[in-house]
């Protein structure tokens, strides 16, 4: 293994394993080339093809520091936030901060009823990634009154439990209220992505969910061709 590769190696398993959390500076390009006894040259080599695959931010005049998880996803298909983190080597955890049951649609497009309401945090490596607000139609899924879901995220059941048979997306720029700015350890206002979708199985409600993430850390991505 060449010495490039054994510093990519090592910080990348920090990273990988929680050691350094996003935002943390890492060594700085001296203390690297006095710790593996190398040229400068090895060092910034490293570091250049670590911020390529986005593990690390190099900033200016001030180091290089553990990047933000910054995922993708197909703009149709519902997506599994959790296996996505994990997919690109992030420790991924759900807090649930609130559950209960209401007897109101949650959004004029899906029926009235008893549905199970949840709402938490999705983190990475131990930092807030994303707000989720879910209600789960009890009438479509009873068995889902009966799940804990503190340790396992809603969305993540459901794909593993129900099936479903249509699906609509709304995706919106949003500015991070308070409430949410709070949950997301954000300035308020801060530019943020908010994906709203419903799900359906044979014509019966399933699920309907807000989720907002800070804008610089999720895409939506779509591949096509043209017609013909």
């Amino acid at each position: 293994m060449t010495i490039e590769a054994r510093i990519r190696d090592q910080i990348e398993g920090r990273i990988r394993s929680g050691e350094w959390a996003p935002g943390t500076r890492i060594p700085f390009e001296h203390e690297l080339v006095a710790e593996h006894k190398c040229a400068r040259g090895t060092v910034n080599k490293a570091l250049s093809r670590l911020a390529r695959e986005g593990l690390i931010e190099r900033r200016r005049r001030a180091g290089s520091f553990v990047a933000r998880p910054h995922i993708r996803s197909a703009v149709i298909g519902v997506p599994d936030i959790g296996h996505l983190l994990r997919a690109r080597g992030e420790p991924y955890a759900w807090r649930l901060a609130d559950r209960g049951v209401d007897l109101e649609a949650p959004e004029p497009a899906m029926p009235s009823g008893r549905w199970l309401r949840l709402a938490g945090t999705h983190l990475a490596a131990a930092s807030p990634f994303g707000w989720e607000q879910r209600w789960i139609h009890l009438g479509s899924v009873p068995e889902a009154e009966s799940v804990d879901f503190g340790g396992e995220a809603p969305g993540t059941w459901l794909l593993g439990h129900v099936p479903w048979s249509d699906a609509r997306h709304r995706i919106s720029a949003v500015s991070a209220s308070p409430a949410t700015a709070r949950r997301l350890g954000l300035a308020t206002g801060t530019a943020c992505l908010q994906v709203e979708r419903w799900t359906w199985r044979g014509g019966e409600p399933v699920t309907f969910v807000r989720q907002t993430f800070p804008g610089d850390r999720y895409d939506l991505v779509e591949d096509f061709a043209p017609n013909g």
